[in-house]
C-alpha cells in the first residue's frame, strides 16, 4: 500500500505560479506511474500530467507549456510545477501512482492504484 501526500496547494493571483509535492511512502521509481490529476468543482476528475518511471512525460493539451512534472527517485517525491496559472486551473489536485502500464493511457483515472488527499489550488482573475 503507497501512502501519498500532496502538499504546496493555495490562493495565487492569475499568472502566479506554485509547486506541488507529493511525498509517497515507498520507492516509486521503478515500478510505478505517476500521475497529477485534478477536479473541479461540478467537473470530473481529469488529467494534468504523468510521468513514466523511465522519466518520460506526458501533458493535457490545456498545461503544455506552463506545467512541469519531475520527480526525486531518492526522496519519493514527485512534483508539479506550475505556472502563469489561470483561474480555469482553479481545483483540487490529486497526486496518483499506478503500474508502470498505466502511463500507457495516463489519463484514465481507474489505471491508478494509490491516490492522495488533495490539495487546493485557487487562481484569482
Amino acid at each position: 500500500q503507497v501512502q501519498l501526500v500532496e502538499s504546496g496547494g493555495g490562493s495565487v493571483q492569475a499568472g502566479g505560479s506554485l509547486r506541488l509535492s507529493c511525498a509517497a511512502s515507498e520507492y516509486i521509481d521503478s515500478r510505478y506511474c505517476m500521475g497529477w490529476f485534478r477536479q473541479a468543482p461540478g467537473k470530473e476528475r481529469e488529467g494534468v500530467a504523468a510521468i513514466s518511471r523511465t522519466g518520460g512525460t506526458s501533458y493535457a493539451d490545456s498545461v503544455k507549456g506552463r506545467f512541469t512534472i519531475s520527480k526525486d527517485n531518492a526522496e519519493n517525491t514527485l512534483y508539479l510545477q506550475m505556472s502563469s496559472l489561470k483561474p480555469e486551473d482553479t481545483a483540487m489536485y490529486y497526486c496518483a501512482a499506478g503500474q508502470y502500464l498505466a502511463c500507457a493511457r495516463w489519463q484514465a483515472v481507474p489505471g491508478y492504484d494509490y491516490w492522495g488527499q488533495g490539495t487546493q489550488v485557487t487562481v484569482s482573475s
